[in-house]
């Protein structure tokens, strides 16, 4: 006779969930080394993370006589598009975020779960989320034995890999809980190795104000100069440390959910384009993305670094255009770019910008740009 627990668990994989997992509603395993972690100022500007620590703490105090979270994973790596044209600069996104936003897919489906559970279980209460609330989800799901913590941090999948997405129903139903899956990392330190600016400070700790990641997403505010050429072509989040895993290369497969699939042009953007977006094109391009957390200027802005690290002197004028932007934040790392490539048509198009600044902190770079250009010159 099938379980409750094994009926809630088919009824997971038949709404779409590759991955399915039960967690017990106790405090999380490691809460004391993420109160360390926000400790060492790692969150950066995402002060969010330390809001509501009651709930992460206790999920009891988000769903009243919850028993257990049903953790689900949803595979997100789309079906590859081939390389590059490489006769114009064009920058990467972050697989997750090239198709439609996770937190609308998933949600949708989530609560439709909550749904079909309470048709056969009436008293049954819940509460659904997905990246957005006080739950540390990856700890939480590694403990419902989704995976274990990769030495990225990401959460791995002994036959998925690391390319899937985590989302949870907090239910006060009586489930049988699943054992977490062991480390099997091993002494690999690939993901370490490979981090453009070392961000894992050590196998299992991520300093986010160095990842590229939060850089080009989370970062709302200058990114930092001596980082920004390590940032390489990424305009929005950042795979390397996933693409060189072994057990990526090993066991994932491509998601067969069409809303996850790469929108056209979002594979490899042009850079050139991204910088010409007006706010109604931004807006329009970027409808229901995950890209549209990053605002029109941040995604400018990172375009912008991407141009400078892999521009030519051809870039000049769509970088002297974006001197003019309405945004100081896309005009200062536009002018950061254009000292980058250097040259006479760089330093004068910087030249004629300083005249005009009205920014202290554009005029900055601007001078800094004009001393790059001396050098590269």
């Amino acid at each position: 006779m099938r379980t409750l627990t094994d009926r809630v668990k088919q009824l997971s994989l038949e709404s779409g969930f590759e991955l399915v997992g039960i967690s017990p509603a106790t405090p999380p395993d490691h809460l004391a080394f993420y109160h360390h972690w926000l400790g060492k100022g790692y969150a950066g500007e995402m002060g969010y993370l330390s809001r509501n620590i009651s709930g992460r703490s206790d999920p009891t105090t988000i769903v009243p006589g919850a028993k257990v979270l049903l953790c689900v994973g949803m595979i997100y790596e789309p079906k590859p598009q081939g390389s590059a044209e490489r006769n114009r600069p064009v920058g990467r996104i972050s697989k997750y975020a090239r198709g439609d936003d996770y937190h609308d897919i998933m949600k949708e489906k989530l609560l439709s779960l909550l749904k079909k559970i309470q048709e056969f279980e009436p008293e049954t209460t819940g509460r659904v989320y997905v990246d957005t609330g006080p739950v540390l989800e990856r700890d939480i799901a590694a403990r419902a034995g989704l995976g274990w913590f990769g030495k990225h941090t990401n959460l791995i999948h002994k036959r998925k890999g690391s390319w899937f997405f985590l989302g949870e129903i907090i239910l006060n139903l009586d489930l049988d809980p699943d054992s977490p899956e062991p480390d099997h990392c091993g002494s690999c330190n690939l993901c370490i190795d490979a981090c453009p600016t070392d961000a894992i400070q050590e196998p299992y700790v991520l300093d986010s104000r160095r990842c590229i990641s939060y850089l080009t997403i989370e970062m709302k505010s200058e990114i930092p100069r001596d980082l920004r050429t390590q940032i390489g072509d990424w305009v929005y989040g950042c795979d390397v440390c996933q693409e060189v895993c072994p057990w990526n290369k090993k066991q994932a497969k491509p998601t067969t959910e069409i809303a996850f699939q790469s929108r056209p042009g979002l594979t490899f953007p042009d850079l050139g384009e991204l910088l010409g977006l007006s706010q109604e094109e931004f807006s329009r391009k970027f409808r229901k993305s995950p890209i549209k957390r990053a605002k029109r200027r941040g995604l400018l802005r990172n375009a912008a670094v991407a141009l400078g690290n892999t521009g030519s002197v051809e870039d000049v004028p769509v970088l002297n255009r974006a001197l003019k932007d309405h945004e100081p934040l896309v005009r200062s790392h536009a002018a950061w770019a254009l000292g980058r490539i250097g040259g006479s048509r760089a330093k004068t198009a910087l030249e004629q910008a300083s005249k005009v600044e009205p920014e202290q902190i554009v005029r900055n770079e601007i001078d800094c740009a004009l001393l790059d250009c001396d050098q590269n010159f």
